[in-house]
């Protein structure tokens, strides 16, 4: 059963991109690797731009730049 955790800001898909990315990712999953669509778990975690951290600085102040 494969497990994929996808992270990104809180901010940045809507709820049809979402669903969109988790039947590409299943679909890929079981093209690339032959893995069972129905045992495919993908989760979709979505971190506020406060918490996310890139060369020291958070999302939130890079995006104000």
């Amino acid at each position: 059963m494969p497990y994929v955790n996808i992270k990104i800001t809180r901010e940045g898909a809507t709820a049809e991109q979402k669903k969109t990315l988790i039947a590409g990712v299943t679909r890929l999953l079981a093209d690339t690797l032959g893995k069972n669509p129905a045992t495919t778990v993908v989760v979709i975690e979505e971190v506020d731009t406060d918490n996310w951290g890139i060369g020291g600085e958070s999302v939130t102040d890079l995006r104000k730049k």
